[in-house]
């Protein structure tokens, strides 16, 4: 049976962090599919740069943006000040929504500030819908926050937990949104970001430089894990370890050890993305927008070409799916097809011809935090790091975070791992 020390199961960002910051060879990075980067993969085809879906790097920690920029050789780095808007009715509003109802027609801002001015928020909000009422009431949540998290979260609000999107939800009081009609700050964690001219993927090939292409390998699934005598199972071989660091789904996780749970805790929802070229430019001057009615089919448009600058319109367009959802290639093609007429019903294309696309399903893509996930979770990973198994990142913890927080998550473990490793020298 071969031996390693450290096992780490995944090369995207959390896999590759770790593995790129544990003080020793003794380590093995698994992949399933046949390319490193999970979800922060990139496509290029026909002249255009798209991702997976829309990645774009937040960075909180100056230090890690440059170190890893630093490695990425001559690759052009583009740094963008976000422009974020909202398509509500014909008209559009800056992000967020809530502290922009002035730009609504009239008697939209009338309903907004009177419901927000007058909401019920005496008692204690059970979950993330009763939270959205409190907080800005009907007029601010029925308008946007409700229609638009139903359709990203493709569930009803009521089941997660307040707290769901954790820090990422842009909160406003009554006084921040009065501040915004005259003095405008959107300001968000997101404000700014940084994009390789070459993709998220970029970012991912900066992390794997520290890892020789030896210590990882592609194409091989993890099947099982046995805690008891520490050894892993995969489609190829048996691999006994003294600690394996997974970001695989959490679900997924516990059932491959074996650990009783209950499934029913764990939900999620699926996300269908299409990257669309087309033939010439369309709206400039927004990187991303929002769409809260009901009527359409997509939650987001992202822009590329107003990040490049490029003189093609290119697109991401993201369609929010249940987990349960069958998304074969019938279905792509008819999701296609109203995408594409729900995108002239929207103004984005008039005319446009296709000249390229791709698609992409994210499974999961959405985890959707209750508090019994969160109390699940917690309980089952102090189980699993008792036997020197520790799960990570957005879909190991189950959990609502960005990037670089997989990036510090994976390299905090990392260090304390080292200091084991240093006192044993």
């Amino acid at each position: 049976m071969e031996r390693v020390k450290h096992l780490v199961c995944g090369a995207g960002v959390t896999g590759l962090s770790f593995a790129g910051h544990i003080e020793s060879d003794d380590y093995l990075v698994l992949e399933a599919n046949d390319e490193i980067g999970g979800y922060c993969r990139t496509v290029l085809q026909d002249g255009f740069v798209w991702d997976y879906s829309g990645h774009f790097f937040h960075f909180k920690n100056p230090e890690i943006e440059k170190e890893l920029i630093s490695r990425m050789g001559d690759q052009r780095i583009l740094e963008v000040s976000k422009e974020s808007r909202i398509r509500f009715g014909g008209a559009e509003v800056d992000f967020p929504f809530q502290k922009n109802i002035h730009q609504l027609p009239q008697s939209d801002f009338v309903d907004c500030l009177y419901e927000l001015y007058f909401k019920d928020d005496t008692g204690e909000p059970a979950n993330f819908q009763e939270m959205l009422y409190a907080k800005f009431g009907k007029g601010i949540a029925e308008r946007f926050l409700i229609p638009y998290n139903e359709k990203l979260y493709a569930c009803d609000l009521s089941r997660l937990d307040v707290d769901a999107m954790g820090r990422f939800f842009p909160y406003a009081d009554l006084e921040d949104i009065i501040r915004n009609m005259k003095s405008a700050d959107n300001v968000s964690y997101n404000a700014t970001f940084t994009y390789p001219e070459g993709g998220a993927i970029q970012y991912v090939y900066a992390l794997k430089s520290l890892v020789p292409d030896e210590r990882v390998s592609l194409g091989e699934r993890l099947v099982s894990i046995d805690l008891q005598k520490k050894v892993a199972t995969t489609d190829r071989r048996e691999i006994a370890f003294e600690y394996l660091v997974s970001s695989t789904p959490f679900d997924r996780l516990l059932t491959m050890t074996g650990i009783e749970h209950d499934p029913s805790i764990y939900s999620w929802n699926k996300v269908l993305v299409f990257n669309l070229g087309f033939d010439r430019k369309g709206p400039e001057d927004v990187h991303w927008m929002y769409y809260p009615s009901r009527d359409l089919s997509f939650y987001r448009v992202g822009f590329y070409d107003n990040i490049f600058g490029t003189d093609r319109m290119s697109l991401y367009v993201e369609v929010g799916r249940d987990k349960d959802a069958v998304i074969d290639a019938a279905e792509v093609d008819r999701m296609k097809a109203e995408v594409l007429r729900d995108l002239g019903r929207a103004g984005v294309i008039d005319g446009h011809e296709l000249v390229s696309w791709h698609s992409v399903v994210l499974d999961p893509a959405y985890v959707h935090i209750t508090k019994a996930s969160m109390a699940d979770v917690e309980k089952k990973r102090r189980i699993l790091a008792s036997r020197g198994v520790y799960s990570l990142g957005r879909y190991g913890s189950w959990t609502y975070c960005s990037i670089e927080d997989n990036i510090l998550e994976a390299r905090a473990l990392a260090d304390d791992l080292n200091v084991a490793l240093r006192s044993k020298l």
